[in-house]
């Protein structure tokens, strides 16, 4: 099939000199799942011409959207999608004043969840994600990661790997699994120190490898933080994950800073995500590898926290990605367009590194070259938004809904491996 979108205000990417670049009156040509030609109506060259398409003898749809904005499909490159059981008396609690180390001390928070989730039917599980996935394609999110890590039992995490990769069959959206190592579970830490050693051992040579083999995830994650894992832990982790060959990520910074982000940097890994607690020669080591510091805003709001050091970050050439973390717990939106307003409203990013930053950064941090831009050879996977400013999406709040167009037309696509 081929798709013809004319009269289109295109946003392409990044122009010279910092700024978003936009082709105004811009024709977009899809065939074979990826973008053929764009460039303004003017300069369309014959071969992708009204008249030539209908002699091409494929499928032609035309769509003539009428100035409005078109850029591609958003990137939400950290989520918690799949879980059982939401905490919303832990919302009412926070905002009476108990901390999220209270909250956790007294069975809540990531515990609670493990619990709910561990008791739930895969049925329950599937239909839930799908049914998320789908909200989130709905906000314009045409990728979307998806972390295990609410069960942490090595055959409780292959399982919900496994859900993912069913979901992924019937989602809208493309969904990109990821393997979290997201704490150590109530009941190792209760074994005391050889427990916990026995865990991550278990965690290594066990759980990675298989997942690896059976092409589950294409990255592992690991909470290195106070209350999660420790930098040591961490570290043994992320190299069995880059021995098994997977991309590593990690959630670094939250509430500490231990050395994760450094440690990332050493390990050339694709993002370190949150980064409310970073030190500038940390930032500095990732701007050199090009780790993907991934903001969430809602989450960090939630929780009262000051945010990410955004201009040390941006002095030391470090790039953006914003995503949701939607969670049950500390930020249960899958509104990547109400994100982009916060980190622009709240971290102070520029409109080009927020648009970005859900994106191109956004898809770099998930390993993923082939998508986040509007360029021939890029897949074509497009938004179609309400509006004809970049500026207009993230100033709405989340208020404003596109039309997505996928890469294999009104299909569901597959999960990538």
């Amino acid at each position: 099939m081929i798709r013809r979108i004319e009269g289109a205000r295109a946003l392409t990417g990044l122009a010279p000199g910092g700024q978003l670049e936009l082709i105004d009156d811009a024709v977009i040509v899809a065939q074979g799942g990826a973008i053929a030609w764009i460039g303004p109506q003017a300069a369309c060259p014959p071969a992708f011409q009204i008249e030539a398409l209908r002699g091409s003898g494929e499928v032609v749809e035309y769509i003539d959207v009428g100035g409005r904005l078109v850029t591609p499909a958003l990137v939400d490159c950290h989520t918690h999608a799949i879980f059982a059981g939401w905490r919303a008396e832990e919302f009412a609690r926070r905002t009476a004043g108990a901390s999220y180390a209270e909250i956790a001390a007294a069975g809540g928070g990531i515990a609670a969840t493990l619990r709910a989730t561990r008791q739930a039917s895969d049925e329950l599980l599937l239909a839930s994600l799908v049914a998320r996935a789908d909200h989130a394609w709905a906000g314009g999110v045409g990728t979307l990661e998806v972390k295990s890590g609410y069960d942490l039992s090595i055959a409780g995490e292959l399982r919900l790997l496994r859900i993912i990769a069913k979901a992924a069959a019937v989602a809208k959206p493309t969904l990109v699994p990821t393997l979290l190592a997201h704490i150590v579970p109530p009941e190792v830490v209760a074994g005391g120190a050889s427990a916990r050693e026995a865990y991550v051992a278990a965690f290594c040579n066990e759980l990675i490898p298989e997942v690896a083999r059976q092409r589950l995830a294409t990255s592992v994650d690991v909470y290195c933080d106070q209350g999660a894992f420790t930098c040591d832990e961490a570290q043994r982790i992320w190299r069995a994950a880059s021995d098994a060959g997977l991309g590593v990520r990690g959630h670094v910074g939250q509430f500490a800073e231990l050395g994760g982000a450094a440690l990332l940097a050493e390990l050339g890994a694709r993002s370190a995500d949150h980064l409310e607690h970073v030190d500038a020669s940390a930032a500095r080591a990732m701007a050199e590898r090009g780790v993907i510091a991934v903001m969430l805003p809602s989450a960090c709001i939630a929780l009262g926290q000051a945010p990410p050091p955004v201009a040390m970050l941006r002095d030391a050439g470090v790039k953006f990605a914003i995503a949701t973390d939607f969670n049950p717990g500390t930020s249960p939106t899958q509104s990547l367009s109400l994100n982009m307003w916060l980190a622009m409203s709240h971290f102070k990013l520029t409109l080009a590194e927020t648009w970005l930053g859900v994106t191109a950064h956004a898809a770099a941090a998930l390993g993923l070259a082939d998508r986040g831009t509007l360029a021939v050879g890029a897949r074509a996977d497009l938004a179609v938004w309400p509006c004809q400013s970049p500026e207009e999406v993230p100033y709405r709040c989340g208020d404003l809904k596109p039309t997505l167009y996928g890469h294999q037309g009104h299909s569901r696509p597959p999960i990538i491996h």
